[in-house]
């Protein structure tokens, strides 16, 4: 019989909780969704999209990733006790006073998320066209993999990314 692997459970769980988020509580609207299978270095990968349902101008990503050497790792059953998958959030807004803005968007996302996060922004534009903002490209990577010790903490996790939706908007 097929055993689901960590990223099958994983990517369901999340799958379930963020389409209620959208079709039952409302509180957001789901923009895209990919699942890949990238047959050339034999990874997987999960992506969905959703703004907050009455904030459109603020995109949040949630990423989901399984190496070669994670799914390998658990079909043929070996014994490597860091098998998982890794989580990052990506966050996309636009914004006007780069010095001030970035700054207080690094403050705000180490808040809600605390330890074990690395943080990146990247400001772009584009060329040719009167600079009034930057779209700004928050990327929050966890550094610690994750598996189905974890699938409880789902809706937390949610919580807290709706708050950073919230949080973002006002910024």
């Amino acid at each position: 019989m097929y055993d689901p692997t960590i990223f099958e459970n994983l990517k369901v769980a999340f799958e379930n909780h963020v389409y209620d988020l959208d079709n039952i509580e409302r509180k957001i609207d789901i923009k895209n969704r990919v699942d890949l299978m990238d047959l050339s270095v034999i990874a997987r990968a999960f992506k969905i999209e959703f703004t907050l349902a009455d904030q459109q101008d603020i995109t949040a990503e949630i990423i989901l990733d399984a190496s070669l050497e994670d799914l390998a790792g658990e079909i043929l059953e070996i014994g490597n006790k860091n098998l998982g998958c890794t989580l990052e959030l990506k966050f996309i807004k636009n914004i006007q006073n780069p010095d001030l803005q970035c700054e207080e968007i690094e403050q705000a996302i180490n808040n809600i998320w605390e330890d074990d996060i690395s943080l990146t922004q990247t400001l772009s534009f584009v060329f040719g066209t009167e600079l009034s903002s930057y779209k700004n490209t928050i990327e929050v990577k966890f550094d610690q993999k994750i598996n189905e010790d974890q699938i409880s903490d789902i809706s937390v996790f949610l919580d807290h990314v709706l708050e950073t939706l919230e949080i973002l908007f006002k910024i």
